[in-house]
């Protein structure tokens, strides 16, 4: 395997000097107006577009001294992106907020506005996309998101500039959350991580989902009581998913608590997985979501620089496990690419 200047240029800008990548991520819009709205009190149009500016700037500000890039949206970002920290990369996510919910399959969608070209030219050192995945759909619908992933793939390869994929599973009609999708997460993750380290995708790091449900391994300090897998069978499921990436990957924290996060690490890490870092959103600061909705912006940014801070060094700590992404490539360094 090898990898073009411009994507080893951006990869580099996105991780440490490990080469992990301990990213923190902020391209929330729907779901974060919903928050925003519910805690507020108030209808979610009455979220406005610099309530949401504000917040990121605070998080992007406060948490990128800490972090090795942020991911944020061109939407509401981009006057963010302008005070991260000198040290932090940035990744710009190039899809809508949600899926088309009027059709089955969750079918994704990019702004309208952008193209790859002009995240690059807007800063990004890495371009990021989302898809709602799961091997178990109707072979047409994903075909249709094999495709979409395909050509977002060679715009990026066109601009030379790596294109990160964020796959997040799902069952239509099933709590995500629930256990009988537990029974199933191991399956539908360690299958979309083989599908998409397929050449034809042209992705360069997935952003992957941890392959179980921490609320359902026995024994974790995340389980409520019911289990479905021993705490053993768990770090298998995290070893044979790892097994299926041919590219490198990390891990979102696709909303949990910082600390079912950073057990879900702690597990990985028991396992043996050879995971690149993270890209960690929630986890970090959407306990901060009713500081910023009830007591305003400067209670947050207190907030932000107390817990939000002591959240993702929590999530640094975790990030002595994982491994360089250039060991993907067979080298020992990146100096070793050239």
């Amino acid at each position: 395997m090898k990898i073009s200047p411009g994507k080893q240029k951006g990869l580099e800008a996105v991780s440490n000097d490990r080469g992990v990548i301990g990213a923190a991520a902020m391209d929330q819009r729907g779901s974060l107006k919903s928050a925003i709205a519910k805690d507020k009190g108030i209808d979610k149009k009455g979220v406005t577009n610099q309530m949401m500016a504000e917040f990121k700037e605070a998080v992007t500000r406060i948490l990128t001294p800490h972090a090795s890039a942020i991911l944020l949206d061109p939407e509401y970002g981009l006057y963010a992106a302008r005070v991260r920290a000198k040290n932090a990369g940035l990744l710009l996510a190039y899809e809508k907020s949600g899926y088309d919910n009027t059709q089955p399959g969750r079918l994704p969608d990019l702004l309208d506005q952008f193209s790859v070209r002009r995240l690059v030219a807007a800063g990004a050192d890495c371009v990021k996309v989302l898809l709602y995945y799961t091997p178990f759909d109707p072979p047409a619908v994903n075909e249709t998101k094999h495709a979409w992933v395909e050509r977002i793939g060679a715009e990026c390869a066109a601009v030379d500039v790596s294109f990160f994929l964020e796959f997040v599973g799902y069952e239509e009609n099933v709590d995500e959350k629930g256990i009988d999708f537990a029974r199933k997460k191991p399956e539908i993750v360690s299958r979309s991580m083989e599908e998409f380290s397929k050449p034809q995708y042209g992705v360069d790091v997935l952003k992957v989902e941890v392959p179980v449900n921490m609320a359902f391994v026995k024994g974790a300090r995340s389980c409520n009581g019911e289990s479905v897998y021993s705490r053993d069978e768990a770090k298998e499921h995290f070893r044979r998913a790892a097994s299926m990436a041919k590219k490198p990957f990390i891990y979102l924290s696709a909303g949990v608590s910082n600390d079912t996060f950073n057990e879900s690490l702690e597990l990985a890490a028991e396992a043996g997985t050879n995971f690149s870092g993270v890209l960690c959103g929630r986890a970090t600061w959407k306990d901060g979501i009713p500081v910023y909705a009830k007591q305003g912006l400067k209670a947050f940014e207190e907030w932000l620089e107390k817990q939000g801070v002591a959240n993702i060094n929590n999530v640094n700590q975790r990030l002595a496990a994982a491994k360089p992404w250039f060991s993907f490539y067979g080298a020992a360094s990146v100096t070793a690419l050239t």
